[in-house]
């Protein structure tokens, strides 16, 4: 028997995991081999926005740096990656 696929939000979690100080966007996009409008509603899901009135996970933040966009984990999101 085979175990289950890790959702691509898990995937996103644990790549974040290893990288406590974020990854750039693109590069984040070529590590878990998706397209990058795929990773970013994944992002917008993960992220501490509302989307449609529903409040978003608050486990992943996406800020302005001198690399571009960097998605880091939140405190939250350490958390979660940690279990």
């Amino acid at each position: 028997m085979t175990s289950p696929q890790p959702s691509l939000a898990e995937r996103l979690l644990a790549e974040l995991a290893a990288h406590p100080d974020g990854l750039s966007l693109p590069r984040l996009r070529k590590r878990l081999d998706v397209r990058m409008s795929l990773l970013m509603r994944t992002l917008a899901w993960l992220g501490e926005d509302a989307i449609g009135g529903v409040q978003g996970a608050g486990l992943v933040h996406v800020e302005e740096g001198a690399r571009g966009a960097i998605a880091v984990l939140t405190a939250r999101g350490r958390a979660e990656a940690g279990r």
